[in-house]
């Protein structure tokens, strides 16, 4: 399958890429990142990074990050709740987080906020861009940008009054609304307003209780945003908040889309953010606060046992439920010299950020004989710097660092306390080459760390209680090019990872009185691990009427030295959501009144964890969209994975729940998307 794949990919870039050296049309416009430290075009960038816009998504009808991550090349994501929480990027990331504290491996901001392990609310409510900057952060994020970071950006206020609405109707009882107001309140002065609404039964039928219901989605986002000019700077303030009241009923006895469950789970989460940020050009300085504050209540349980008491004379019932209040707080002071300054001239920029975060867990479990309760503090104090330096006419130097200082308290209702503080650098050095007037191409070595931690279960051994930092070593080469008169715009990076003291994600399995499982997650350490790749990417313009993309990530990862909790030695082999390949293609065909879109997506199998060998299926999937333009609105019709491939988003297969087999150890899967339809009405209700 994966040779296939890739060469279906390679066929059609190829073929599209002579036809667009034989027709005229206007160039590809240029696109910017945001994300990094400094606001650069994306083909200057010396770092691996994909930027999605809201257009690129229409064959998808995207409207959360995990249904957009196709787009993007060696990046995954983990299932376990309804909406994925965790990312993984060149296959380093967590998967999931039950009561022990977990520092994840990449970072997400949206807005400029930190959404790091809560990024269940990154929906695309008025997307204008969606970046992944791949490998090392360490600069511009510090210890939770061991793998990468995702940035979310949403629209501006922009200075001409609009409003837009949007209303959706599909399969599996999809009910969708939007409304976007643009409105000026002076020449200085511009506020802009969305709010969404999303409803689906999911794609479960729970026989027991017969509804269709218990999987499924309640979703409602708001964005509040305003921006002042002054004559000394911009001001600019948003507010995101949302509502997540979903179900989790998602793993079946039989590894069936219907389940048994006779008490469905659920994953809520109600979150109100704020972000406020100020710029101010200093002569040739530039000088930019961001401060933010986060507050969320997530409460997510489920059926441990999948089905109810009566389907077997020893069957057992557990119900498990965690409730976090989540508190986040950063403020972020840099310095920077003027964007505006020319190339053959030294540019820096340096900082401080300063953040506080703190969870309260509530958990209450069948098991225990009352609610565990914890409480998980931590301080981050940072300096960060970087400069670009040009050595001449065509070679640029780039350098930066950033110290970090982070303190942990942890205490629980079992009289565990913890309170670890670790002294944390990374850093970055580069060289760029210009080689022709648009063809660009570098040499980097990052270092990214990830935080120690301890787990938290107090059945857990002394040994297993506490794990160390991870670091790993990254060599990174790529290529940049504008080529056939800027209609194709290409990408490449060729990277190595050596990472040491990886932190591993393992499972104490136990069987109870009554023949069930339990099992207890914890993290460790496994020794060493290398990961391995490639990422391509291209956009392209064939005529006026015709334009693509198309991106492919290789992966190859495994562990050096690993034996894990029951002596298997792991050593050489793969690691777990790293999948061998990720490949995407899209061609967009637009005329007067109407366009459509064409997606193609696909992925390898990977091993669900690092504890056992059970893995996911490989895909293919075809995703589709037309629009027609009427003069008063628009109608889109669309379909995602029209050929209803299968897809696993998560798998066990070290412990059985099934009492009818005597609870034997057998795979249990959740299920992916499959085959969805829809239509999408948008109107302009005011504005050009």
């Amino acid at each position: 399958m994966q040779i296939n794949v890739v060469t279906i990919f390679l066929l059609v870039f190829v073929s599209t890429f002579f036809a667009a050296g034989a027709s005229g049309s206007e160039p590809l416009p240029e696109i910017l990142v945001i994300g990094d430290l400094r606001e650069q075009d994306e083909l200057s960038s010396t770092t691996s990074v994909t930027v999605v816009g809201a257009d690129d998504l229409k064959s998808k009808q995207a409207e959360h990050l995990e249904e957009a991550l196709g787009f993007l090349p060696n990046v995954n994501f983990a299932a376990g709740t309804n909406r994925a929480r965790f990312f993984q990027i060149r296959g380093i990331g967590e998967r999931s987080q039950f009561a022990s504290p977990q520092n994840p491996s990449v970072g997400v901001l949206i807005d400029g906020i930190d959404f790091t392990g809560a990024a269940d609310v990154a929906g695309l409510l008025d997307l204008d861009q969606l970046e992944v900057l791949r490998g090392p952060q360490g600069t511009r994020y510090g210890a939770s940008g061991l793998a990468g970071l995702v940035y979310i950006k949403s629209n501006d206020p922009m200075p001409d009054p609009s409003a837009d609405l949007a209303l959706g109707y599909g399969s599996y009882g999809r009910r969708t609304g939007s409304l976007v107001l643009n409105y000026p309140l002076s020449d200085r002065t511009a506020v802009r307003l969305a709010a969404d609404s999303r409803q689906t039964d999911g794609y479960y039928d729970n026989t027991f209780l017969n509804r269709e219901d218990t999987n499924g989605t309640d979703e409602q986002s708001l964005i509040l945003k305003v921006r002042h000019e002054t004559p000394s700077g911009t001001l600019s303030w948003v507010t995101r908040a949302a509502d997540f009241d979903n179900g989790y009923d998602a793993f079946s006895l039989d590894n069936l889309r219907t389940t048994l469950s006779d008490e469905p789970g659920h994953d809520q989460h109600k979150m109100v953010a704020h972000g406020a940020t100020w710029q101010q050009p200093l002569g040739s300085l530039e000088l930019e606060a961001q401060l933010s504050h986060v507050s969320s209540e997530l409460l997510y349980g489920y059926d441990e046992d999948w089905a109810y008491p009566e389907i077997h004379p020893f069957s057992y019932s557990s119900t498990d439920e965690y409730a976090r209040d989540r508190d986040r707080s950063s403020l972020t002071l840099s310095l920077s010299s003027s964007r505006e300054a020319s190339r053959d001239r030294l540019s820096w920029t340096g900082g401080i950020h300063l953040a506080n975060q703190s969870v309260a867990l509530t958990r209450t479990y069948t098991f225990l004989p009352g609610p565990y309760t914890s409480r998980y503090d931590y301080q981050t104090r940072s300096l960060f710097g970087e400069i670009s330096l040009p050595i001449s006419a065509s070679v640029q130097f780039v350098a930066g660092a950033r110290l970090e200082r982070r303190s942990q308290s942890f205490s629980d209702s079992e009289s565990v306390q913890f309170r670890p503080e670790d002294s944390l650098w990374s850093g970055r050095l580069a060289l760029q080459w210009d080689l022709a007037t648009q063809t660009m191409a570098y040499l980097s070595i990052s270092r990214g760390v990830k935080s120690g931690g301890f787990n938290t279960d107090g059945t857990l051994p002394a040994s297993l209680r506490r794990f160390d930092p991870e670091s790993l070593i990254e060599v990174e080469s790529g290529l940049r090019a504008k080529l056939v008169d800027d209609r194709l715009q290409l990408k490449a990076a060729l990277f190595r990872a050596d990472r040491t003291d990886q932190q591993i994600k393992s499972s104490r399995v136990t069987r109870r009185e009554d023949g069930s499982t339990e099992f207890v997650d914890y993290l460790g350490n496994a020794a060493e691990g290398v990961n391995q790749g490639l990422e391509i990417e291209a956009r392209f313009l064939v005529s006026e009427r015709w334009q693509g993309r198309f991106a492919l990530g290789l992966l190859n990862t495994e562990f050096d030295r690993f034996i894990n909790e029951f002596g298997e030695d792991y050593s050489g082999r793969e690691q777990a959501h790293a999948p061998r390949y990720t490949a995407q293609g899209s061609l967009n065909y637009s005329a007067e009144r109407f366009n459509v879109q064409i997606g193609i997506e696909g992925k390898d199998d990977f091993y669900f964890s690092d504890r056992h060998n059970v893995r996911s299926s490989d895909y293919l999937v075809v995703n589709v969209s037309s629009t027609l333009h009427f003069d008063a609105f628009d109608l889109s019709i669309w379909g995602r994975n029209l050929t209803d491939e299968t897809i696993y988003t998560r798998g066990f297969g070290s412990f059985g729940n099934d009492p009818r087999k005597d609870y034997a150890t057998e795979p249990y899967f959740q299920f992916g998307e499959p085959r969805v339809w829809g239509m999408t009405l948008t109107t302009q209700l005011a504005g050009q």
